[in-house]
């Protein structure tokens, strides 16, 4: 999960639309499982650029890869997360934040498996998995301080341990094994919303 917007570096229309091809060639190599193996000329290749032209936009494979991550900030469920974790009606952002949460690693699995699959090898993955973690912390962290403002945590649960459960129900790892374990994705959004009320908010 990323939360810094994507913002393309400045330059021309054309500049811009040639950036955006090469992010969205590497995207495509990751979800065929290639990236990794792939070179500089095979990611222009695929981008329909030259190799000069591909590293006058990105210096490095970790740059590649973190162009993707940035991207995954348009997506509808990250903007709509960013904007609800501090409502003032903290059991909805709640659910809605779960549910987003999962609605967006539904939404990019195919990329991010091999990604997620990768980190032990590649280090432009390992930074993206390890950007996504810290960005999503500071998420629920931010919903965590919410509830424990609106005095919604239950007793005993201070918000240290909401994040820590929080970061349990909205992780990619979680995500997966729901999925492996038959859940859809209804089906697993309802089953992480009502571990949420029950393992940290007051009755009522």
């Amino acid at each position: 999960m990323a939360t810094r917007p994507y913002r393309p570096r400045g330059g021309s229309k054309r500049s811009r639309a040639t950036r955006e091809r090469i992010v969205r060639a590497v995207r495509e190599l990751v979800a065929e499982g290639t990236f990794h193996e792939s070179t500089v000329e095979q990611v222009a290749d695929r981008a329909g650029v030259s190799r000069a032209t591909l590293y006058q936009h990105f210096r490095s494979r970790i740059e590649l890869i973190d162009a993707l991550c940035e991207t995954f900030s348009a997506n509808p469920a990250i903007m709509e997360i960013r904007s609800v974790v501090d409502q003032p009606d903290g059991r909805s952002a709640l659910d809605v934040t779960i549910a987003d949460a999962h609605r967006f690693w539904s939404a990019e699995d195919a990329v991010l498996q091999p990604l997620y699959g990768l980190t032990g090898i590649d280090p432009a993955a390992r930074e993206l998995v390890e950007r996504q973690r810290a960005d999503r912390r500071g998420e629920m962290d931010r919903l965590a301080a919410n509830l424990d403002r609106q005095g919604l945590l239950q007793d005993g649960t201070n918000r240290r341990r909401a994040v820590a459960v929080l970061l349990v129900l909205t992780s990619y790892e979680t995500f997966r094994e729901l999925r492996a374990e038959g859940y859809s994705d209804r089906q697993a959004v309802s089953l992480l919303q009502e571990s949420g009320r029950t393992l940290l908010l007051r009755a009522g």
